[in-house]
């Protein structure tokens, strides 16, 4: 949550951090601010209640032209919304601190300071931290050695950037179990907590691990480790094309990232398969000796991923019959795990910096797990640093807080998985040509259904007076109601649940009235006639059903006469829940844009969830 920028250079920077800013905005957007040193070495900070275009005129007429600075956009976790709990914090006008995660202990610090005679005029956990160096600076006056001491005081997980006015071209950040990376320029150089922030000004990047303190000035990067000693981190060169993270002629990022899912899944699978078989090692080098020694899967995520894991239990156990479980990380993390004998620990994160997907990764490495497996999107994250086997997902950059193209690659990553999985175990060379085939095809299938993007729009009509939605279907398609009622509620602020259609007469029957919009997915599978029967229970209880079928003629007939249905193409079953994510992705979208809604920057959700 929440974005950090700061950059040291020969050059005007306030533009440089606004648009950065403005790249980051998808990790909180309820509040801004920018502090900089003016040229009289003067402390300039502006702040303001709302989204960062709104800090953008405030700056623009205050004409503040600076060399270094920081700046942040907020999603709150301690206090309000507000101009007072907006960053940066300042002390004393002197030193200026910009903060992402939490500290812990912030309550004891703050009586600490109080007694001290600092005065605090927010609610915020951050304070602390800029007077608690603000405090150590007065003994030392040296700026490295207070930031020192005043971080050995801090416990939880955060990232700062902090300045001092003594030191006009020096900036300093500290990661500590919240992300930071620095991009090295010439002549110049930035942190941000994103490297999309930077990448109008530099490809060349240092991912900070933790407990590591970054030394800015204009010609260098000085990084110390926690025992205070001169470090060297690997530096990457990042290539990403800048017209990926514009919206183009698009209304929203949102439809932008559903559109792009047949190239963002063209993309997961390029040299990942051949004509007729999944190649092998693509989860590392180590991984070829680690799969086949698995005898269990443990795999554990958050919010979209979690649905994504849950579908790919269906495909591991029925392909490659290993038993699997699934869990929510924050779960996970806190309570007593017996892990199975030669058990796989996976973790799924679109950013690879989730905080309780970290955590709980973390955990595993210390516990029997054979080994450790990260499926992301982000190449350099932390998950795909600490793992020992790694996919990535190469969705792109995905800027819109629902995840939708991140969701598709994740799926297609997992059914390789289950695929490779399934080989180790004596995998039938047909059978895999033919699952590999239709892996080739799903592209092509995927722009058919996006093709029918008229239909839901229509449907979406129906939903705009709604208040609930109800979301069923049956095997691997049951966490995809899951996943459409869970893009419903984002977006739309619909309440809405996803069932196992098997499920309904145990308790959701009885919401089921003619102001209940039910939408199934039901493929042509063996559950059919099962999910047939369902349906005829919420139709005689007067439910407006919404179907998704691949079986168009099933439902030509009496009992669903009054049903919108929506033709599906033919796809193999494994396929199917990732093929019948796209209508609802947009359902979620059109109600959402008839409602009226923030659509990529829904109330109180952030994109990245970098705090417990």
């Amino acid at each position: 949550m929440c974005g950090i920028v700061g950059a040291v250079a020969k050059r005007p920077i306030e533009r440089l951090l606004i648009d950065g800013l403005k790249k980051l905005e998808y990790r909180g957007y309820d509040s801004a601010g920018i502090a900089v040193v003016d040229s009289e070495r003067q402390l300039k900070r502006l702040r303001v209640a709302g989204k960062v275009r709104e800090l953008e005129m405030v700056l623009n007429a205050e004409r503040l032209q600076a060399y270094m600075g920081i700046a942040h956009t907020r999603w709150a976790t301690h206090g309000a919304p507000s101009e007072q709990n907006a960053h940066p914090f300042v002390s004393h006008d002197k030193i200026a601190l910009v903060h992402n995660g939490i500290i812990e202990n912030h309550t004891i610090l703050r009586k600490k300071l109080l007694n001290e005679g600092y005065t605090f005029v927010s609610e915020t956990d951050t304070e602390t931290a800029v007077h608690l160096i603000h405090y150590y600076f007065t003994q030392s006056n040296d700026l490295l050695k207070a930031i020192r001491a005043a971080i050995n005081e801090l416990e939880g997980a955060y990232a700062l950037g902090i300045f001092s006015t003594d030191y006009p071209a020096r900036i300093i950040g500290v990661r500590q179990g919240a992300p930071l990376v620095i991009g090295k320029g010439q002549g110049e150089n930035f942190l941000a907590s994103d490297p999309l922030a930077l990448l109008s000004v530099t490809q060349q990047f240092i991912y900070l691990e933790d407990h590591d303190i970054a030394d800015l000035t204009l010609d260098s990067v000085a990084i110390y480790d926690q025992a205070h000693q001169f470090v060297e981190r690997e530096q990457h060169t990042l290539s990403i094309n800048l017209d990926a993270v514009e919206r183009g002629d698009y209304r929203h990022y949102m439809k932008k990232e559903i559109m792009e899912q047949p190239h963002a899944i063209r993309l997961c699978l390029e040299g990942r398969i051949t004509k007729d078989h999944v190649l092998p090692a693509l989860f590392g080098p180590q991984a070829e000796t680690v799969l086949a020694q698995v005898e269990h899967i443990q795999l554990v995520a958050c919010g979209t991923s979690y649905h994504a894991a849950m579908v790919a239990r269906y495909w591991i156990e029925s392909l490659a019959h290993i038993p699997c479980s699934v869990e929510v990380a924050s779960e996970f993390r806190y309570r007593d795990i017996a892990p199975s004998k030669n058990s796989l620990f996976v973790t799924l994160s679109q950013s690879g910096e989730t905080a309780d997907t970290l955590a709980a990764l973390r955990l595993a490495k210390r516990m029997d797990y054979l080994s450790t497996l990260v499926i992301c999107n982000v190449p350099g994250s932390t998950m795909m640093r600490e793992a020992n086997l790694h996919f990535l997902t190469r969705a792109g950059v995905e800027i819109g807080v629902a995840s939708t193209k991140s969701f598709t690659t994740q799926l297609v990553a997992l059914l390789l998985f289950a695929i490779t999985l399934c080989r180790k175990r004596g995998l039938n060379q047909q059978l895999e040509m033919k699952w590999v085939e239709q892996l080739e095809e799903l592209p092509r299938f995927i722009q058919k259904v996006l093709q029918k993007d008229i239909v839901i729009t229509e449907w979406a009509q129906f939903f705009t007076d709604k208040e609930h939605a109800l979301f069923i279907s049956r095997g691997a398609l049951y966490p995809i109601a899951l996943e459409g009622a869970l893009k419903m509620k984002e977006i739309s602020y619909i309440h809405a649940e996803g069932y196992s259609s098997g499920e309904l007469k145990h308790g959701p029957l009885a919401l089921v009235d003619n102001n209940m919009p039910v939408i199934a997915t039901i493929p042509g599978d063996g559950l059919l006639e099962k999910n047939s029967s369902n349906l005829q229970e919420v139709r005689a209880r007067g439910g407006r059903l919404f179907i998704l079928t691949d079986q168009v003629e099933v439902f030509q007939q009496e009992a669903f006469a009054d049903a919108h249905i929506m033709a599906m193409p033919a796809v193999h079953p494994l396929l199917a829940p990732i093929l019948y994510t796209i209508p609802l992705q947009l359902l979620a979208y059109h109600v959402a844009i008839l409602k009226g809604t923030d659509v990529d920057q829904p109330r109180n959700l952030a994109k990245s969830v970098t705090v417990e």
